[in-house]
């Protein structure tokens, strides 16, 4: 059973540096599988497609295209360097305005400060994280307003998620406020990733904590993706007056905006597919009475399924409206092809060449940051893993 990786096909069947100047601070083993036949949807059930908001988009780096890229040439990896190592479980990944990025260690709640060319700095440890499984400390972002502002999602009981902000001043990260709680945890299917969207609100991916019936319950904060603003309030706009955007998720572990604004999420397949979903207000995505395409108009159809096998999707950036997918028991990164609210054909790059790749984050230089995931219980680590690779585009 892909534990680390999401389900559905048929019924039953898958976050200054030392704070530059004034304020210049600008996440399943085996081997790999052969390239597998992905597949894409056609256009769909008939479900009008919304913006996952009213709010006109603001510019967002994960959807800047790369330098050059046009419709007629999407960015494809071009090239690979190891930015970093020895890092242990490195989850959320969330930029400063200087080009560093913030880094969380999963099992310690330690935050590291990596620059462009690599340099690491620790900025503290994240108070009050327990470390369970797959939870610990989990997604970064970076306020976009003011860059001095983090938000994380970590595990704080063995049965609590939550959504904090803390403040980087002075090169070390305290405590701020809490701002979402009560979003279950376990040993498995935390979800964690958290992202600014262009609306200027949270967007957070859950997990169903193992248990498979919250994810249809709208009143349950897990198997959801979840929108709430910078202060922890409640949208005026989101469907049902509550931080659920859309439910019937089994476990999100990637958020992305494409250059329209649309919201597209990675989910781990249980037993037979994995999935790259288009989000719509108020969406049922069918966990767990559909794993993959249904079929079924109660429910939206994803708009890619891999076998769990081949991909296990975690991390997600969109570049040159690309969606670049992390795959950990799959060891590759999956690069989709989006048009019109439409994914095309998947194509693998670094197949087999880094083990586990958990997250991917599209850097201010039109790069992506890629983490391996090989000391997480799962993988088969190398002497200088986990490693925090630079892959370029052309």
């Amino acid at each position: 059973m892909g534990t680390g990786g999401g389900l559905r096909g048929s019924a039953l069947g898958t976050v200054a540096v030392l704070l530059c100047g004034a304020l210049g601070l600008a996440g399943c083993s085996s081997s790999p599988a052969p390239q597998p036949p992905a597949s894409t949807t056609s256009p769909s059930d008939g479900t009008p497609t919304s913006s996952p908001t009213s709010a006109a988009p603001s510019t967002s780096r994960t959807q800047s295209p790369t330098a050059g890229a046009s419709p007629t040439a999407p960015p494809r990896v071009a090239g690979v360097a190891v930015l970093a190592r020895r890092l242990e479980v490195p989850w959320g990944v969330a930029f400063l305005p200087s080009g560093s990025a913030l880094v969380a260690q999963r099992r310690s709640g330690e935050v590291v400060l990596v620059s462009p060319s690599g340099r690491e700095t620790s900025v503290g440890r994240v108070p009050d994280v327990v470390d369970q499984g797959e939870g610990g400390l989990l997604g970064l972002a970076v306020d976009p307003d003011d860059p001095s502002i983090v938000y994380a999602y970590l595990t704080s009981t063995h049965d609590d998620n939550r959504v904090v902000s803390l403040r980087l001043t002075g090169g070390r990260l305290r405590p701020l406020a809490t701002l979402l709680t009560g979003i279950p945890s376990a040993r498995r299917h935390n979800g964690g990733r958290i992202v600014v969207g262009p609306d200027g609100r949270l967007w957070i991916g859950t997990g169903d904590a193992g248990d498979t019936a919250r994810a249809q319950r709208r009143g349950d904060l897990g198997g959801k993706i979840l929108r709430i603003g910078r202060d922890g309030s409640v949208p005026s706009d989101n469907p049902f007056g509550t931080p659920v955007w859309s439910y019937g998720h089994r476990n999100v572990q990637g958020l992305a905006f494409d250059s329209a604004g649309r919201l597209w999420a990675t989910e781990f397949g249980q037993d037979t597919y994995d999935e790259l979903n288009l989000i719509r207000r108020g969406g049922d995505y069918g966990w767990p009475l559909v794993e993959g395409k249904g079929g079924d108009p109660r429910f939206v159809d994803p708009q890619v399924v891999w076998r769990t096998d081949d991909a296990s999707p975690s991390g997600l950036a969109i570049v040159g409206d690309v969606a670049f997918v992390g795959a950990l028991k799959g060891r590759r990164l999956w690069q989709v092809p989006l048009a019109g609210g439409r994914a095309g054909t998947p194509e693998a790059a670094l197949a087999g060449r880094y083990g586990r790749l958990r997250t991917v984050v599209a850097a201010p230089d039109g790069s992506l940051w890629v983490t391996t995931s090989n000391r997480d219980g799962r993988g088969d680590p190398a002497p200088d893993d986990d490693r925090i690779l630079r892959v370029t585009l052309r």
